[in-house]
């Protein structure tokens, strides 16, 4: 029988809403997933919130489960965590992660979900597709044993490349960001931690920089980081905003490379022999690490989405990962 749901929608650019959702019974193939909690993608949610998604970027934008389009009516998110209610026996009453937006129940293909290791927590789950960025981004960035590394901008996909970077053997690994509060975070997933204003003397001195800011002055500073023939991996998504940067200085003379990185399609580095379910699985094996626990920086419950999505949108809370509570009485 059908289930009564409720899903988060961006009503227009700043007006987000909750509306009522009729959520059918899974067909052979299908599961019904009741969510447990959610994550929201600080970055790119708050730029689909204030309609910044670029016209000729709307259908690569697009999150696996959307409904409606840009820039709204638009359901949007890709971070749940839930259990399996209904469908393949073998998925039943596991929890498990999926690309969905915030939505209280919903019905997806079964191989659209991925079980959740029994030692990863809900709240710390929702991080992998994040997680998963974040493998992508060193599968095409490449470090090596020893190598300096730099990390601008202490968000979401920030911290989760620097805590990745922390467990490689020899590597050492700064995070940088305005806010010096984050050097709590830092210290917390393991690496070294300065402001914008503390790394001069590191300028010209490191192999790679993972640019995560989504601002002009990080990349700026990313490509001042960096020693002779280094490369900047961008990871930031700027939406309908354009970047200005000097490439004067050391860029030509110090034969510099800036190199974009995304999630849509698994590195080339790995795409022979990797897939997306991998890599993705491989994220959530990650998170058996406690560490990522401290990216998890605030809590609401679904009914206080509307609300929170303009706080965020306008910067008012801080949050690294939010996360999204479900209440299960009101899961249909």
């Amino acid at each position: 029988m059908a289930v009564d749901a409720r899903a988060f929608w961006v009503a227009e650019p700043g007006r987000g809403e909750i509306r009522d959702e009729v959520v059918r019974e899974p067909a052979a193939g299908e599961v019904l997933v009741r969510s447990v909690c959610s994550g929201v993608s600080r970055g790119t949610e708050t730029l689909v919130f204030r309609g910044e998604v670029p016209a000729d970027q709307r259908e690569r934008m697009r999150a696996p489960f959307q409904e409606g389009d840009f820039p709204g009516p638009v359901k949007y998110g890709y971070l749940n965590v839930g259990v399996v209610a209904e469908g393949d026996p073998d998925l039943v009453g596991r929890t498990v992660f999926t690309l969905h937006p915030h939505q209280s129940a919903f019905v997806v293909p079964a191989d659209a979900v991925t079980v959740v290791p029994d030692d990863v927590p809900p709240a710390r789950a929702v991080l992998a597709g994040t997680v998963e960025t974040a493998v992508n981004a060193l599968w095409d960035a490449a470090p090596l044993v020893g190598d300096r590394v730099a990390v601008v901008g202490a968000g979401m996909v920030g911290c989760c490349v620097a805590r990745l970077l922390a467990g490689m053997p020899g590597v050492r690994t700064t995070l940088v960001d305005v806010d010096p509060s984050r050097a709590a975070v830092a210290a917390s997933i393991g690496v070294a931690f300065a402001t914008p204003s503390e790394v001069g003397p590191d300028l010209g001195t490191h192999d790679l920089v993972v640019h995560t800011s989504a601002s002009a002055a990080g990349l700026e500073l990313s490509l001042g980081l960096l020693a002779a023939e280094g490369e900047v991996v961008e990871l930031s998504w700027y939406g309908d905003r354009e970047v200005s940067i000097g490439l004067g200085g050391s860029f030509h003379s110090g034969r510099l490379a800036i190199r974009a990185s995304q999630v849509g399609a698994v590195s080339p580095a790995r795409r022979s022999r990797r897939s997306p379910a991998d890599r993705l699985a491989l994220a959530l094996d990650l998170l058996r690490d406690p560490a990522f626990d401290a990216l998890v920086t605030g809590r609401s419950a679904f009914d206080e989405l509307p609300a929170l999505m303009t706080r965020l949108s306008e910067g008012s809370v801080p949050a690294i990962c939010h996360l999204i509570t479900y209440d299960s009485s009101e899961q249909g």
